[in-house]
């Protein structure tokens, strides 16, 4: 039968004889993390639990596979930790933009695996390219399809102040939709931000952040395959 990954976590908390309280109190985590679990565990919460307990295999509490232990206790385990990110699709923009703000609609989302720098929390979401708007045939560019791993920009950074700009790329959650672009200007004052794309056949425009949802910061790319 095929469990969640609350079932399996509490699975694993019951195996080390313990109450999900003291678990939690264990790992530094607020009470009723366990049961307010949805759908998966966030980065910086699977480094606190795996620091306490290396014995946990954390492929089998994120997709079920494998034991629950690792194999060879004794031997050092690296403190890489794999999370599933939601995935927006070129085909599920539109419905983004109106459920950026649910959890129920981020949990339904697909996702796929990424292994943030440990030093890195927050909020990890994967676009995947639409257009061609950051394709210049450069080796900077961006092709349709390819997978943008992305870390959401905190507003009080875009609203209040700089946004660190140089040669960086976002996605921007605007309200007319999702934007994939490089930031090369911001005018704190003015609340506003201009935005270029690499294609020269496409100009440079200015937004007010007042329509602007959310901002995401390019971390990774992935190219995906033709076959």
């Amino acid at each position: 039968m095929e469990t969640s990954v609350k079932q399996r976590l509490i699975e694993f908390i019951k195996y080390k004889d313990l109450s999900q309280r003291k678990f939690e109190q264990l790992v530094g985590l607020s009470n009723g993390f366990v049961n307010n679990i949805s759908k998966g565990i966030g980065a910086d919460k699977m480094l606190k639990i795996l620091s306490v307990f290396p014995e946990l295999n954390q492929r089998w509490l994120l997709y079920n596979e494998g034991d629950m232990l690792q194999k060879n206790e004794a031997l050092p385990r690296t403190m890489d930790v794999i999370v599933g990110i939601p995935l927006v699709s070129q085909y599920a923009y539109a419905g983004y933009l109106s459920g950026y703000g649910d959890p129920e609609y981020i949990d339904k989302l697909p996702r796929i695996d990424f292994t943030p720098d440990r030093h890195m929390t927050g909020n990890y979401i994967a676009f995947e390219v639409r257009g061609d708007s950051m394709n210049d045939g450069s080796a900077d560019s961006y092709l349709e399809g390819e997978l943008l791993i992305c870390r959401e920009v905190e507003p009080v950074y875009w609203k209040d102040s700089q946004l660190f700009i140089n040669k960086r790329d976002f996605v921007i959650i605007h309200k007319e939709g999702i934007l994939i672009k490089r930031i090369i200007a911001h005018d704190v004052e003015n609340h506003t931000i201009t935005i270029h794309s690499l294609n020269p056949m496409y100009q440079d425009e200015v937004l007010d952040l007042a329509d602007v949802r959310q901002i995401f910061s390019v971390v990774e790319s992935r190219r995906q395959r033709r076959r």
